[in-house]
């Protein structure tokens, strides 16, 4: 087995051209032989599962001494139920059609040519990510099924696990007739190499940080690389006065449910000032029987001094846990303006019964994704149908919400005269 990737010397140039030459390898590979690598990693991921606990085990023991956060310590964890998630997820990569060379429509004709566009890989793709251990196996399926390579930049919280899984994925890669250096793994050791890394832009094509807001802040400051950003919770929920309690209270509940990591939940309600004061009282009842934490402003905590107050500044923040902050809004322009500023912008949501209303919103609402009456919850593994997810967007530019297949991929325009046809 091919071990380069934990060399002490790590060489990032070697690294990256590894990389490179196996992203060209591996997009011209047919369909069939990377669908039958994907079946093989599920297979693998499955039998190698107690290794990799025990290395996940060494991990959480050390984070422990370094009295690492207990957030991360959530994110770092791993069970036997993740990861057999995280099999399913790798076996239905396996089984979906081949993205790549897919035939689209163009929007312009050459004369006297036939024009056409292809879906083609990125090339290489950049995952620099805190904890999560699964989130390498999960990118490194969706990179396979798209003809990507990927260098993974894990955290030294995770290293133990990391190596585990990626060890297992490249031995297999390399039986299934794949380029092995097609997945790395950077040291978590060694240096800056999370600098030297999203600074490669004459190979690698993408980087996406997955994190704390503080890890996507410093890779967006330090990349010369195409960045996708990354958001995780403060998303966003407006109550309106013909909402039902019982929507506002399921879809504040259920938004919490995508765990480990709530990278949808409603951590921020606006509320009209016509609610009444029993749905208020019943609706914080029931979130404090589900341990959540209660915050208000200045208005709301005068009123109901069981309510936290809010610092300014976390409005425009993510909790990240089972806190909920309650803010006293005039009205619908009003509560658009908010969180237009102050959200994430990737999840927002409103609970009302009124259709001028819930148009508006999702017409003026500056978010990658809108939710009217319906749980913001994230599915990373969704059922069969709907995408597979790495995690959500919230940025203008390059891909925005879902973090899919296709967002790994990129569009090439083929016009072919008459002398071939």
């Amino acid at each position: 087995m091919t071990t380069e990737f934990l060399d002490p010397m790590f060489d990032m140039d070697s690294a990256v051209r590894g990389a490179h030459q196996a992203s060209l390898e591996l997009a011209a590979l047919k369909g069939a032989q990377r669908s039958r690598a994907l079946q093989l990693m599920a297979d693998v991921l499955k039998a190698s599962q107690d290794d990799i606990l025990e290395a996940n085990t060494l991990d959480l023991e050390a984070s422990r001494e370094m009295a690492v956060p207990d957030l991360i310590l959530d994110w770092l964890k791993l069970t036997p139920e993740r990861l057999q998630a995280t099999v399913r997820l790798l076996q239905r990569l396996s089984e979906l059609s081949d993205p790549i060379l897919q035939i689209l429509n163009t929007p312009y004709q050459v004369e006297q040519c036939q024009t056409y566009s292809q879906l083609t890989p990125l090339g290489i793709i950049a995952l620099v990510y805190e904890a999560f251990p699964e989130l390498g196996a999960i990118a490194a399926g969706l990179c396979i099924r798209s003809g990507n390579s990927l260098i993974l930049k894990g955290g030294s919280e995770t290293s133990h696990s990391n190596q585990v899984i990626v060890e297992t994925f490249r031995d297999t890669i390399d039986r299934a007739g794949l380029p092995i250096d097609c997945i790395q793994l950077l040291p978590s050791d060694q240096g800056d190499l999370t600098r030297e890394l999203i600074t490669q832009d004459q190979f690698i094509n993408l980087v996406i940080p997955y994190g704390r807001s503080s890890l996507v802040q410093q890779v967006i400051r330090q990349a010369t690389v195409p960045v996708l950003r990354t958001a995780m919770g403060n998303c966003y929920l407006y109550w309106s006065p013909s909402g039902d309690v019982e929507v506002a209270r399921w879809m504040i509940l259920d938004s919490h449910q995508s765990e480990p990591d709530p990278v949808n939940a409603i951590e921020k309600v606006l509320i009209h000032p016509d609610q009444s004061l029993n749905s208020l009282q019943y609706l914080w009842n029931s979130l404090r029987d589900k341990g959540y934490t209660l915050r208000g402003d200045k208005e709301l905590v005068a009123q109901f001094p069981d309510l936290l107050p809010v610092d300014s500044l976390e409005w425009n923040q993510a909790y990240l846990n089972r806190t909920v902050a309650f803010m006293a809004i005039e009205n619908l322009d009003q509560a658009i303006a908010w969180i237009n500023h102050h959200s994430s912008g990737h999840a927002d949501c409103i609970a009302t019964e009124s259709y001028q209303e819930s148009r508006k919103f999702a017409l003026e609402i500056n978010s990658a994704t809108t939710y009217i009456n319906a749980s913001s919850r994230f599915y990373r593994n969704p059922q069969r149908g709907s995408p597979i997810s790495l995690g959500m967007s919230n940025q203008k530019g390059y891909r925005r919400g879902l973090i899919t297949l296709e967002t790994l991929t990129t569009i090439r325009h083929i016009v072919q005269g008459n002398s071939l046809l």
